[in-house]
């Protein structure tokens, strides 16, 4: 089918079932670059020590030096990989998570099915308010889902629990008996 015929396939589905609701995003996005603060720390006490190792061990200088770009070019490379390859977003009925770069893979998990979420923070985390959120779902192929580098952690987590509950409620499932 042509993009434009499976898109008006869609909107016949949607529009067939008048007790469906329209589905409305609430939240979405990406790694956060303030997730690797507490790397970007300790590469910089790193090559710190490499350089001043390098002043006392001076045949060895391009040996420090080499260390010290292979150490940042692997945080930068490690930092690109995320941003580019990790997506979020979080409607009122369902959560998605894209990853890839190359080829792209999309899970959704119907807010229904979401049974836990928490949250983790670090040290550096806490003071830049990033962290990771851990979703433990009834979801068949992947029951527990890891979003990294979320930026206000708490919120989001929040929000994610905000609409389980909501989508529950709605569809008449109380949260004890699940």
């Amino acid at each position: 089918l042509a993009p434009q015929a499976e898109a008006s396939a869609v909107e016949k589905l949607r529009k067939s079932d008048p007790g469906d609701d329209v589905e409305q995003s609430l939240w979405s996005g990406g790694y956060s670059g303030k997730a690797m603060v507490g790397s970007w720390v300790a590469a910089a006490i790193v090559s710190a020590g490499l350089i001043v190792c390098a002043v006392i061990f001076m045949p060895f200088v391009l040996v420090f030096v080499g260390v010290i770009i292979v150490l940042w070019l692997v945080l930068l490379m490690t930092f690109a990989f995320r941003r580019l390859n990790l997506h979020y977003e979080l409607t009122t009925q369902r959560l998605i998570h894209k990853s890839g770069i190359l080829t792209r893979r999309s899970d959704r998990i119907e807010a229904i099915d979401i049974d836990d979420v928490t949250f983790e923070q670090g040290l550096f985390e806490r003071m830049f308010g990033v962290g990771k959120i851990k979703i433990s779902s009834s979801d068949r192929t992947d029951p527990e889902i890891v979003l990294l580098g979320i930026d206000d952690v708490k919120q989001v987590a929040d929000l994610i629990d905000d609409a389980r509950r909501k989508e529950r409620r709605k569809r008449g499932i109380h949260i004890e008996s699940v």
